[in-house]
């Protein structure tokens, strides 16, 4: 007994404690729970919002939250910003919404005293629903950039190293149905109901349809019946005349016994109208007899007697036949026309103008090779990975091994140790091509310990620059293998480079442009160079009446002006339609054939054909066009990159900032030809590439290239800036042409206005609207409705009368206008004095 007492103690002993830690809540405790939670719902919900108005700009920003200098733009501050950062970059994307849901449910049972175990089944479909979806945009990261989170992609890159995209998609669409069926209670008997009753209304439907055909073919025999056919008589003398055929006029004559004969040929029935049909049978004597009865095809053209002394055989003379073609008797005379016998004298620039970095080519390191070597196969093997063969390609700046592995090992295996290799090597930038295309071997691509530099005077001087026979060759550099890599812009036919600031764009452009001035002369190519930056090209301003293009408006050649820039795309695509024009009257498809035709000679001057140079854009930082004039740049861009290469257009467009705002898809898809220097993480990666790789070159202009075929890793040619100076002063100091090449001349859509001169013919609010702008030192349309409440049309209309006035300046694009007048005091001098 004693001994059952002290275990109940011992038990309301246990029971106390407990309840002590226990961690049910009172009524209290779970509204101030409850609020909390929706408060924070809330909270999320509007860092969520901000980060796709603010994201970029506070992108970064999140990593120095500590630092009270620095300033978010985010609604919820650094907090606010640093946690969409984490839930919508690094998390689960867009579905991370579905957490505010989670968090605000809980708060609301909470706050009305209801038990979080209903809400079991709820949450464990939302984290269903939050996985799938972030793995399904992940899926989709090319069309929709960022929407899955960093989880989302890197999860359905996981899943894709091990059942492919396809199999990725097949299991993401199979979770879709599990949520449909299980979630959304929609049942395989909704969708045969669904098809039952579209199966059902389409029999409906026939069945009407072929009782409508029955009524119609019914009614239109009986009127058949009922005109043509007479009733059926037992008297004699009665006929019938039935239908044979279903041409009118075939009647069989059918007669019954009768006490008189009747003409069978005579009796040819011809119905003039219907009084002449009855239904009631007529007498003998009554019954019509058509005689004269005949027919007439008029298929048929009758024979007209011809005049035999009228009919006169004239005789046509034979034409002239030219013994040889003209144009071939034109190039015998004067030869074929060339275009360079203007500046006939001109002189390619000397090789040696170039600098030479390096002598003796690629040092080898035996001792580093083998060193590198048995460190792959070391880390291999501790995955028990086997080798059976492999071999190392040195090039400038990284060294290729190739490696075989024993069969049975699966590829994904190998490129998944990407990083433990490059740890074993403690070196930057390990890339593996898991496999390399055209061979049955996987590829490392190790950086090596001492790079050589690859100059601009190797790739120019090499035998597969100068025997290069291309429309355009440019070397960009030297593959893996030390080979140089030359391609035909002609070709691609338009360039895209992107890369981080300091990796190389600059150089590449430099030597694109080196590369065509050592191969074309100036009348075969002509540069339009763009630089909103003013400082990297500006070297090229002595070649201007060489190698420039520019618009008839005496400014400079290169263009730095934003406004200037959208006049000369617009300019371009006016050249662009011309040219069409040309090529459609000279029969031919592209410039090369109008080229050739109109070298022998072929296409006559004085109908307006020319000798058409290429023209090459260069773009130097095309996010900034985009962000200061958007769709004013990206249209013309984007109707160059579409229609211009037949007609000898090539654009090659550089940024730094390779993101799907300023890489649009419309642009992306014109652009074939891609050039990526080393970028900051993988999705800038896929914007420029569409895969991945860029992240992990190794700077000073090591960059890959694509064609939308394979990648190939080049290591792009050296070229200084005393270089390309020293170039273009050996170019710049020989005979040139008078003047730039001329672009079509463009006027804006609102440039050149002059309205409403008369003041008579002013609008009643043009002082007031003229003391807004002058106040304000804004001119623009905007201004004046808001402050006058006024519509968009009549506030134009101002703006053109303050524009022909004087008041305010041109229109300048996406900019404000310029206002002319600098106070209120001088403009009521200024509108005085035009009074008077």
């Amino acid at each position: 007994m004693a001994k059952k007492n002290s275990k109940d103690a011992a038990k309301t002993a246990t029971e106390t404690n407990n309840s002590k830690f226990s961690m049910k809540m009172n009524r209290q405790q779970k509204f101030i729970v409850g609020v909390l939670l929706i408060f924070f719902s809330i909270a999320l919900l509007l860092a969520f919002i901000s980060y796709f108005i603010t994201g970029n700009v506070d992108q970064s920003e999140v990593s120095e939250l500590g630092n009270r200098l620095i300033k978010t733009e985010n609604w919820l501050g650094k907090i606010g910003a640093y946690v969409a950062d984490f839930f919508m970059y690094k998390g689960f994307g867009v579905t991370s919404f579905i957490f505010i849901r989670i968090l605000f449910l809980s708060g609301a049972y909470l706050i009305l005293d209801m038990s979080l175990a209903k809400l079991k089944k709820s949450f464990f479909w939302d984290l269903f629903l939050i996985i799938i979806g972030s793995i399904l945009l992940g899926f989709f990261w090319n069309i929709l950039p960022q929407l899955g989170g960093i989880i989302g992609f890197e999860m359905n890159l996981f899943i894709q190293d091990y059942i492919g995209k396809t199999g990725t998609l097949l299991v993401l669409l199979f979770g879709i149905v599990i949520f449909l069926v299980f979630k959304i209670k929609i049942s395989p008997d909704t969708f045969t109901s669904i098809f039952e009753r579209s199966n059902d209304s389409f029999k409906e439907d026939l069945k009407t349809e072929e009782a409508n055909e029955n009524n119609e073919t019914a009614s239109t025999s009986a009127e058949e019946n009922s005109i043509i056919t007479a009733p059926t008589s037992s008297k004699k003398g009665d006929f019938v005349l039935t239908e044979n055929d279903e041409e009118i006029g075939d009647f069989e004559l059918k007669t019954y016994p009768t006490s008189f004969e009747i003409n069978k040929e005579a009796l040819k029935p011809t119905i003039t109208n219907s009084s002449e049909l009855s239904m009631e049978p007529k007498p003998k004597n009554e019954i019509p007899l058509v005689t004269n009865f005949s027919i007439e095809d008029k298929s048929i053209p009758k024979e007209k007697s011809v005049n035999e002394d009228t009919f006169v055989i004239e005789k046509i003379a034979e034409e002239e036949t030219v013994e040889e073609n003209l144009a071939s008797r034109l190039v015998q005379d004067f030869g074929e026309f060339d275009p360079t016998l203007e500046l006939a004298r001109y002189q390619f620039p000397p090789i040696d103008l170039l600098k030479e970095y390096s002598s003796g080519g690629i040092t080898i390191n035996q001792a580093e090779l083998e060193e590198n070597k048995n460190k792959i196969v070391d880390t291999l093997k501790n995955y028990s990975i086997g080798i059976s063969q492999i071999k190392a390609t040195v090039g400038p700046t990284v060294t290729l091994y190739e490696i075989v592995p024993e069969a049975g090992i699966r590829i994904s295996k190998i490129k998944n140790l990407e990083d433990d290799i490059a740890l074993s090597l403690a070196a930057l930038g390990i890339r593996i091509i898991a496999p390399i295309p055209g061979k049955g071997t996987i590829g490392i691509e190790v950086p090596n310990n001492n790079p050589t530099m690859v100059s601009m005077k190797s790739v120019i001087a090499s035998p597969k620059f100068q025997a290069a026979e291309m429309e355009l060759p440019i070397a960009l550099g030297k593959t893996i293998s030390n080979e140089t890599f030359v391609v035909d812009l002609a070709k691609m036919p338009h360039l895209l480079m992107a890369g981080a600031t300091g990796q190389g764009k600059s150089v590449g452009l430099n030597a694109v442009l080196t590369s065509l001035l050592y191969k074309k002369h100036p009348a075969e190519v002509k540069f339009v160079l763009v630089d909103p930056k003013k400082v990297e090209l500006t070297l090229f301003n002595k070649i201007e009446r060489h190698y420039l293009a520019k618009l008839p408006d005496g400014g400079d050649a290169i263009i730095t002006d934003n406004t200037k820039v959208i006049n000369t795309l617009n300019s371009l695509c006016i050249e662009m339609d011309n040219r069409y024009s040309l090529l459609k009257d000279a029969m031919v498809r592209n410039i090369k054939e109008y080229n050739e035709k109109f070298k022998h000679r072929k296409l006559n001057p004085e109908n307006g054909h020319r000798y058409l140079p290429y023209i090459v854009l260069v773009v130097d930082e095309f996010a900034d066009l985009i962000m200061t004039a958007g769709k004013e740049v990206e249209t013309p861009i984007a109707r160059l990159a579409q229609l211009a290469r037949a007609i000898g257009i090539h654009l090659i467009i550089a940024t730094q900032r390779p993101s799907v705002n300023v890489i649009t898809g419309m642009i992306k898809a014109n652009f074939p030809a891609r050039i990526a220097f080393r970028v900051t993480s993988k999705i800038d990666s896929r914007t420029i590439l569409d895969s991945g790789g860029a992240d992990q070159l190794i700077g000073r202009g090591d960059m890959l290239y694509t064609q939308g075929n394979e990648i190939v890793r080049v290591q792009c040619a050296f070229v200084d800036t005393p270089e390309v100076e020293k170039l273009c002063d050996f170019i710049g100091a020989q005979k040139a042409y008078p003047e730039a090449y001329l672009l079509p001349e463009y006027v804006g859509e609102e440039s050149g206005i002059k309205l409403d001169v008369n003041i008579s013919d002013r609008d009643i609010l043009f002082r007031d609207a003229a003391e807004v702008i002058v106040t304000a030192q804004q001119g623009s349309a905007s201004l004046i409705q808001r402050k006058l409440k006024l519509g968009y049309n009549r506030a134009g209309r101002l703006i053109d009368q303050l524009e022909a006035a004087g008041i305010v300046g041109p229109f300048e694009g996406s900019r404000a206008r310029s206002v002319l007048v600098p106070d209120l005091v001088s403009l009521e001098n200024f509108l005085n004095n035009e009074q008077k």
